[in-house]
């Protein structure tokens, strides 16, 4: 298993205890419905959500709950080398039917797809073999049967989706799972291709948990402190996500004021959304502010 597994590699590091606050926010941000299925996607390539998504499924491991990790990238998925997995049979060949008789028991169905991994309670599907429709496998009722079967005999399952600036597969997905976290990158990111994933997303049904921000800069004392926390106690209603802050981590809640009416929902999605980018760019500004400082 590859080193970038740190929370199973180094589960006393400061990144590996971020990762236990962003596990533990995503259930009680959500605590007013259990997520069975959650979605992690980006905007593009290179932003880290595979390396979210990897020690995400580790930690919720950790905590004595039985975790499918699907990787749902047909065309580039790679969490099968991070956990150093055979690369298939896997999600395409399940969807497909096709090269599952490749497995050494030759037994079809999901567990022929399903392979274990170094972490108790952690199994992974990988992509499998690349196929020429992945859009359209993903689709198909057989990928919403999955998930059902999956959610019957696991307590979440985890799902690395593809970049929603390239292919729609992730988008697709978001309205088959129960939530779905963004991982942006830190002045990598562009605020108008987040604002497009965040609608997307919305405007066919898909319940955003929060935004994560990875590959943050931070100073070496703030790393020998550990990790730190900003932000006040909130309540599940006014809650709405988290930044999570390179490999050094910061972690942070957002407050966004969610309407309480229906009248709208187009209304309420675009409030969301610029409510979201407003607080993310006001907490990028603080940093550039003590940044400025410090040069001073």
């Amino acid at each position: 298993m590859k080193k970038e597994v740190v929370a199973h590699k180094d589960p006393k590091s400061p990144i590996s205890e971020v990762f236990r606050t962003l596990r533990t926010n995503i259930q009680f941000i959500n605590n007013d419905r259990k997520i069975k299925t959650l979605l992690v996607t980006s905007t593009l390539p290179g932003e880290g959500k595979s390396w979210i998504a990897s020690n995400l499924a580790v930690t919720f491991a950790q905590a004595g709950k039985k975790v499918v990790l699907i990787d749902a990238d047909m065309r580039k998925g790679r969490q099968y080398a991070i956990f150093n997995t055979l690369p298939k049979p896997g999600l395409s060949n399940y969807l497909s039917q096709v090269g599952i008789e490749e497995n050494k028991n030759k037994t079809k169905g999901i567990i022929t797809c399903l392979q274990k991994t170094e972490v108790k309670n952690l199994y992974l599907m990988p992509a499998g073999s690349i196929p020429p429709n992945p859009s359209e496998l993903l689709v198909s009722s057989k990928m919403i049967k999955l998930l059902e079967k999956l959610k019957k005999v696991s307590d979440i399952v985890i799902i690395d989706g593809t970049p929603c600036e390239l292919v729609t597969d992730a988008v697709v997905l978001s309205r088959m799972v129960d939530s779905t976290v963004i991982v942006s990158a830190h002045k990598i990111t562009k605020k108008d291709a987040l604002e497009r994933v965040i609608k997307n997303i919305e405007n066919v049904g898909g319940r955003i948990t929060g935004v994560v921000i990875n590959k943050m800069p931070i100073s070496g004392k703030k790393y020998e402190e550990k990790y730190y926390y900003y932000g006040n106690e909130t309540n599940r209603q006014d809650n709405y996500g988290m930044i999570l802050v390179n490999q050094n981590k910061v972690q942070l809640p957002i407050k966004t004021e969610i309407p309480k009416t229906t009248v709208d929902k187009k209304q309420a999605a675009a409030k969301k959304t610029e409510d979201i980018l407003k607080q993310m760019n006001q907490y990028i500004d603080v940093e550039k502010y003590k940044k400025g400082e410090k040069n001073d």
